[in-house]
């Protein structure tokens, strides 16, 4: 099974990406964990290392998909 993780900020773009792509998601292949990066800074560096520069973004087995644009992660950081 491929692991997802979707970043977000909490913030309307990342809020309605997140029930359109998740409730999409093939579960039964896909493994989703949502990280909310404004409640969990401390993943911020996970995020940059995953090769993520805005959020929203989902992450599935080390790719990563940019959707739409709700911040950068250096507006995330401050």
């Amino acid at each position: 099974m491929s692991k997802a993780v979707f970043y977000h900020a909490g913030c309307p773009v990342c809020v309605d990406a997140e029930k359109v792509l998740v409730t999409y998601l093939d579960s039964s292949k896909i493994d989703p964990e949502i990280v909310h990066l404004g409640t969990e800074r401390g993943r911020i560096e996970e995020a940059e290392r995953a090769g993520v520069k805005s959020v929203p973004a989902l992450v599935i087995d080390g790719s990563v998909y940019h959707i739409n644009y709700g911040a950068s992660l250096e507006e995330v950081k401050g």
